[in-house]
């Protein structure tokens, strides 16, 4: 349906994952143009390619496009969309044109609730150290390559696939990771069973299949595996004899050592530089793919991920004026749990975290489970509740949500306005404190000026 013979417009192409099809796109030779509300570090380089990027969205913006591309966070009622339809302009979502970046490649696709950024980064960077050159689009910038995506020339492409709005049904990858499947985006789904049915779904229907990786320690992704009724390798961090495991995890503060198996066989021993010892299940996805579907040896697999160095904004750990400042996105309480946990094996005084609560569906949903998660932390501030675009829900709201965890043990301080949060922490922390920052660029850009203010102290 779509050419790569047309002119495109994204609406809202600064962001990450957006800004990461346009410039795949871009480098293919596709005429690419698009708008954001703010200038930013991602418009700032796809200017530098030579994408014409404006600030601001008007209806004259989508003039000489042919196709206009939104993602979902873009609503129906922005001017540019609006333009679009009025003009006869059709419109087409981000999920179609990564599949357009992705048609002549052999593609892997990586997706599951949380974690599918960092499996997508390792196989990259792997396939990459492997000298294979691959296309990579990723929802996030990868520390030492400075970037989100690349066109490579060789015949690899690796994808970050988002199953949060539905729009990976719209995708077909040769190779499929999923690793987790829990409750999420209730805004779009109905509950786990809805959310489970759909991968089945994506994976079932996909006629070009060749290899499914499944996360066999994750009980959605398993469900979603036996409903499939598509051959898998299994992976985990499990002493069970899946046919690729990562066991004996160490957490050693700054970095992560484990034994990897294949089978009942020890392959051998293998260490991320990167904090979080959860990396070592993510590392797992990574390992099946690359040695059980593309048949890369464990040496190859083992070298690459020694100097894997993240990506941009998850457990990006800062130390500034006697403090350690952590910005992570997850906002999820199952990675919230699991990045705390990893937190306190590193030196600190005391632990606190900054949250933002994030829709009322989701918080209501798992407000328990956040009022658990956070004791693992010393001290919580908490800004005013984001709705997105959900309607309110009576009895779901900020005060709500704070006297939840305050009622579970907390001790919870409620900050309403972002621009508060820095004058309360600086009156509060002490030197050796960690602060982490969970959430979006709002909260990174207040983390890093902060970290910088404070770094000549």
């Amino acid at each position: 349906m779509w050419s790569r013979a047309q002119t495109f417009h994204f609406v809202g192409i600064g962001g990450v994952g957006v800004s990461a099809v346009a410039r795949v796109l871009h480098a293919q030779g596709v005429k690419v143009q698009g708008s954001d509300v703010r200038e930013s570090v991602l418009t700032e380089g796809l200017r530098a390619l030579g994408i014409p990027v404006t600030i601001g969205h008007r209806p004259e913006n989508i003039r000489g496009a042919d196709v206009v591309v939104h993602s979902t966070a873009v609503p129906p009622d922005n001017v540019e969309r609006e333009a679009a339809r009025a003009a006869g302009v059709p419109e087409a979502h981000r999920a179609d044109m990564l599949g357009l970046c992705l048609e002549g490649a052999e593609s892997i696709g990586i997706t599951g609730t949380h974690g599918k950024g960092t499996v997508s980064a390792m196989l990259t960077h792997i396939l990459t150290r492997a000298g294979l050159d691959p296309t990579f689009v990723i929802g996030g910038v990868l520390n030492g390559y400075g970037t989100n995506s690349h066109l490579g020339t060789g015949a690899y492409a690796v994808a970050e696939v988002d199953e949060s709005d539905r729009s990976h049904l719209k995708l077909k990858p040769h190779h499929v990771v999923v690793n987790n499947l829990e409750v999420d985006h209730l805004n779009f789904y109905s509950g786990l069973d809805d959310i489970v049915g759909t991968m089945a779904r994506f994976v079932a229907d996909n006629d070009r299949l060749r290899s499914l990786a499944v996360n066999w320690c994750d009980a959605g992704a398993r469900r979603m595996a036996e409903a499939a009724g598509r051959p898998c390798l299994r992976y985990g961090r499990s002493d069970e004899p899946l046919d690729f495991t990562t066991r004996a995890v160490t957490d050693l503060g700054g970095r992560v050592r484990f034994e990897v198996w294949r089978g009942a066989e020890r392959l051998g021993e293998m260490s991320l530089p990167i904090p979080g010892a959860y990396n070592a299940e993510n590392a797992a996805g990574a390992i099946a793919v690359a040695m059980g579907a593309l048949g890369l040896p464990f040496e190859t697999v083992r070298d690459a991920l020694s100097t894997y160095a993240g990506l941009e904004n998850r457990f990006a750990v800062r130390r500034a004026g006697g403090l350690t400042i952590v910005k992570d996105y997850i906002s999820h309480p199952t990675g919230m749990r699991k990045v705390l946990e990893s937190a306190r094996k590193m030196e600190h005084g005391r632990l606190w975290c900054v949250f933002k609560p994030y829709r009322f569906t989701l918080m209501r949903y798992h407000g328990e489970e956040y009022a658990e998660v956070f004791r693992e932390a010393d001290d919580v501030v908490i800004t005013t509740m984001y709705a997105a675009e959900e309607r309110p829900i009576d009895g779901i709201d900020t005060p709500w949500f704070v006297e939840l965890l305050r009622g579970a043990g907390n001790r919870v301080h409620h900050v309403p306005e972002n621009t508060d949060v820095v004058p309360f922490l600086d009156t509060h922390v002490q030197r050796g404190d960690m602060i982490i920052f969970f959430g979006g660029d709002d909260f990174f850009r207040m983390a890093d000026a902060w970290a910088a203010r404070r770094e000549g102290d």
